[in-house]
């Protein structure tokens, strides 16, 4: 990754504190700065240097207004005699900024914004919007997030599915409605985290989820071994419908506040002790004994909640089944929680979305960001123990399978 030394004056440094544009200025001269050294770096020179690598040479700089949160900056973009500078400041970086804006400028157009929403479109834009604005920027956004969202997945296999759901309002028909957002992420065979897709629906229902399970097996999804997500009714009847013979492993972190939800306040910590020892145990077995021994002390003054407890502890200790160094990533949903902060931090600025499209526009921004930041970075999981861990366990029941039929025989 490339490295730049950014430098800053003193009057832009007190501007930024003491101005309402500062912040846009210090934006303005940041970016300046990266494409004057990416022009440097594809040029192998400096300004006005002299040397045998030197690759070509300047010819300017044009300016090209740029519209972000902060306001419009006014940057030089270099120009070289050969006219092959180019640079990906304008697109990779942008994606979430357009879609937002795009967003906003929507509820103007479409005549759905209120005073303070188009007070807010020129607050964080800079400018008004017209109609071939949006239009150009849709053009411009909107392949880029289809092609992502409808990518092949047949070159990975996934043993390690999250799956969630967050809701966000979205105007139709002339209503104001909840929508489901689904979106599930993966960790392929390489250990990699990736997001698979997101799909909108009416609801949380099984047909939702079924649709979007069978979307995702459409474009190569496979070699689910373990799923884990909340326990929605319509969610786990659909994994047990598409991903047969794979284990479902209930979110921890809901488990435990469905049951903390049935106690009364003053005995919840002590109770939430006593729940994450057993959810922790080393192996299955441990988790039992610990759990009859809850069971015996706490179900006449919790009933509920012992209930809630003892009913769903095989589905929230499913991950004891699998080596201890997976156990931490794979018993909660916490890493889409995270995906879900960061949408809503971009959400909250819309409230309600004009239509579908511009949620997909926002949120596939978003998530398409993240996405590549997981795939150039590092791995999230070291899959070499999983992978040793399958070959034996399959060998095992290979071994039961041969040895059966022979004690049929002789019995």
């Amino acid at each position: 990754m490339a490295q730049y030394h950014i430098t800053l004056n003193d009057e832009l440094l007190h501007g930024l504190f003491t101005r309402d544009e500062g912040l846009a200025k210090l934006l303005e001269q940041v970016l300046n700065q990266i494409l004057e050294a990416q022009v440097e770096e594809q040029l192998g020179a400096r300004r006005y240097e002299r040397t045998e690598e030197r690759k070509g040479y300047r010819n300017g700089s044009y300016p090209r207004q740029l519209t972000t949160r902060v306001g419009r900056l006014t940057l030089r973009v270099p120009r070289t005699r050969d006219g092959e500078f180019s640079t990906e400041l304008f697109q990779r970086y942008q994606r979430s900024e357009q879609a937002l804006v795009l967003a906003l400028m929507e509820m103007v157009v479409n005549g759905v914004s209120t005073r303070k929403i188009t007070q807010i479109t020129e607050e964080l834009c800079g400018t008004s919007f017209s109609k071939s604005t949006v239009s150009s920027l849709c053009k411009g956004l909107d392949p880029i997030i289809q092609d992502w969202n409808y990518r092949s997945h047949h070159e990975h296999v996934y043993p390690f599915v999250l799956v969630d759901a967050i809701y966000t309002k979205v105007r139709e028909d002339g209503r104001v409605r909840s929508r489901a957002v689904l979106i599930a992420t993966g960790v392929n065979e390489e250990g990699y985290r990736e997001i698979l897709g997101l799909q909108i629906g009416n609801s949380e229902s099984e047909s939702s989820w079924s649709e979007f399970f069978g979307w995702l097996k459409d474009r190569g999804l496979r070699g689910v071994d373990l799923i884990i997500s909340d326990q929605h009714g319509g969610l786990v009847q659909a994994i047990e419908k598409h991903f047969q013979g794979a284990t479902w492993q209930r979110c921890q972190t809901h488990f435990i506040r469905n049951i903390l939800d049935a106690a009364p306040k003053y005995m919840q910590d002590a109770l939430l002790e006593e729940i994450r020892g057993i959810l922790h145990a080393p192996n299955k077995q441990t988790a039992r004994l610990l759990l009859e021994q809850v069971l015996a002390k706490w179900e006449e003054k919790v009933p509920k909640a012992m209930q809630i407890l003892e009913e769903g502890f095989e589905d929230a200790t499913a991950v004891l089944d699998y080596p201890d160094r997976y156990r931490r990533r794979l018993r909660t949903t916490n890493g889409v929680e995270r995906l879900n902060e960061e949408i809503r931090r971009r959400e909250r600025v819309i409230r309600i979305f004009p239509n579908r499209e511009s949620v997909y526009r926002l949120v596939g921004a978003v998530l398409i960001e993240i996405d590549e930041k997981w795939m150039s970075g590092r791995k999230y999981l070291d899959m070499a123990e999983y992978w040793q861990w399958r070959k034996t366990k399959e060998q095992g029941v290979r071994s039961v399978n041969q040895v059966a039929p022979a004690i049929k025989r002789v019995g």
